[in-house]
């Protein structure tokens, strides 16, 4: 991962590991038309950090998130659902420094539709509507408490995902247009990626 920072001198990059994402607690519970996870985890602050760097990786500081993933089907067959997925983040004192960030709220919702494409259901593609809202719900503290502001964010946009369920392959692709964000940056985001399951034992 990489990070490219502009500033009033030119345009820096950087390369390296960013920081790390662990949750070890994830539940889930599953009912006929909805299915509810909740789980925590913790950002580990690996990217490299430093208070004198414009080219920064990493955040300089641990973080705790508490989450919670909604999928209701809004359909007998399932092939239309509503989902929301809501984190709420602490933060730790950033490194080399008396500054705490504020904590945060984050809500990412979507509606979409899965379109098989053939009759054994291994290919399905799922195309929908998606967007995001974010928060900062307390103060900062040290030196950000008078010099930073409460930021926030809201976004929409669509996203596309390609499923081959027999061989437990996801690829997707999604794009957000951010409006009305204070003290944060606005523009367009494009994401894609994709991920493998592997079944043990295999089904």
């Amino acid at each position: 991962m990489g990070d490219i920072v502009g500033t009033n001198l030119g345009v820096h990059v950087a390369t390296g590991l960013a920081d790390t994402y662990v949750q070890p607690v994830n539940l889930a519970w599953r009912f006929s038309r909805a299915d509810v996870t909740a789980g925590y985890g913790f950002m580990a602050p690996t990217g490299s950090y430093s208070r004198t760097s414009v080219a920064n990786i990493g955040s300089g500081y641990w973080g705790h998130n508490v989450n919670s993933g909604n999928t209701f089907y809004l359909t007998k067959n399932g092939g239309t659902t509503a989902n929301i997925f809501s984190n709420w983040e602490s933060h730790r004192v950033k490194s080399g420094s008396n500054n705490t960030p504020g904590q945060a709220f984050t809500m990412e919702w979507g509606l979409g539709q899965s379109l098989p494409l053939d009759k054994e259901l291994n290919k399905i593609v799922q195309i929908g509507f998606v967007g995001y809202d974010q928060w900062q719900v307390t103060d900062n503290s040290g030196n950000l408490a008078t010099h930073v502001p409460h930021y926030s964010a809201h976004a929409v946009g669509l996203q596309t995902n390609f499923i081959i369920q027999n061989k437990g392959l996801v690829f997707f692709f999604k794009y957000y247009n951010e409006q009305n964000a204070k003290a944060h940056p606005e523009g367009n985001t494009f994401v894609f990626g994709g991920s493998w399951t592997i079944r043990t034992p295999k089904s």
